[in-house]
């Protein structure tokens, strides 16, 4: 795979790193197409099928002649706790998976299905640790914003509908961007886990080092993925989970379903090489080389081969 020269990647617009990212699975399709076979069409239909599960758990639950709910309540909690272990895994095994294979094609290291599944048990402990550090970050933000609105519930006269609208919506984009951010930070320390000599907490603050001057594109493109996910969430939900109680077929519905199964599964493929070609751009923006045989001994470790000692990836951290 050849990217555009160091000179030419810090240059590139959201647009040419899609456009760069799409061309990718055609220097090795057979690879993607398994790897999305097995690993990104099971996550894109979880995140959508879920609501078809938990639909009727959640309309049992608020029907008040039912009696008690006990019993819905405690499948409701185990589905979605099984949902999110799920969601949780195939998200990070996906992320080694792609992440793993690119950096393959980027240094001319022969590239299989066999050779980027034995590579993942390796790549995931480190996405692991980098992950519950990302996640240690979530939770003390939503701390804070919760925190924000009891706040400002207390100190605001809710009798004063306006002042109080304007200040909720406030906190709330405040939010939203602190999460966009955090969520930039979170794939971009993915491929540093993967690619470089670190991972944890280390990740992250490598990321947010090289983060910086390409926030802004970061954000673009993080909250571009949320609005197609959430616009694709939408349409499932209204047509296919909710689609009888509005006139639409079986047929219609399971074909509607499978289209948008399938166009998510192609916009999660995509977000996936994305991040990946993202941590070039922001290597080229901050003038850090990436040495192809260095990181082709790094990438080898993961399958058991000769590791040198310092590579100068390696070197370049220690400064």
């Amino acid at each position: 795979m050849d990217l555009p020269a160091a000179e030419e990647l810090q240059f590139l617009s959201a647009t040419d790193i899609l456009k760069e990212s799409i061309g990718i699975p055609k220097q090795s399709p057979h690879t993607f197409y398994l790897i999305t076979l097995t690993l990104i069409f099971p996550l894109s239909f979880a995140i959508l099928a879920h609501s078809l599960f938990t639909h009727p758990l959640i309309t049992q639950i608020q029907d008040p002649y039912l009696g008690s709910h006990t019993s819905q309540w405690t499948k409701l909690l185990a589905f979605q706790f099984s949902y999110l272990l799920f969601l949780f895994v195939f998200s990070l095994l996906a992320t080694a998976a792609v992440v793993f294979t690119v950096a393959s094609l980027y240094t001319s290291k022969p590239v299989s299905f066999a050779s980027t599944i034995n590579a993942i048990p390796s790549v995931f402990k480190r996405l692991l640790i980098t992950f519950l550090w990302v996640g240690l970050v979530m939770v003390l933000y939503n701390v804070v914003f919760l925190g924000f609105v009891v706040l400002l519930i207390i100190a605001i006269d809710t009798q004063n509908l306006l002042l109080f609208f304007f200040s909720l919506v406030v906190v709330f984009l405040l939010f939203l961007v602190v999460h966009v951010y955090i969520t930039a930070l979170w794939h971009l320390a993915s491929v540093v886990s993967v690619l470089e000599p670190l991972y944890g907490f280390a990740a992250m603050r490598k990321s947010f080092e090289i983060l910086k001057g390409r926030a802004r594109m970061a954000s673009v493109l993080v909250f571009g993925y949320f609005v197609i996910c959430g616009a694709i969430n939408g349409l499932f939900g209204a047509i296919v989970v909710h689609g009888g109680e509005y006139g639409y077929g079986v047929f219609s519905r399971i074909v509607v379903g499978g289209f948008l199964v399938g166009v998510l599964v192609i916009v999660n493929l995509v977000g996936f090489l994305v991040q990946s070609v993202f941590y070039y751009v922001c290597k080229s923006y901050h003038h850090q080389g990436i040495d192809k045989n260095a990181l082709y001994d790094h990438l080898g470790g993961y399958l058991g081969e000769y590791v040198p000692l310092k590579s100068s990836i390696q070197m370049e951290d220690l400064e």
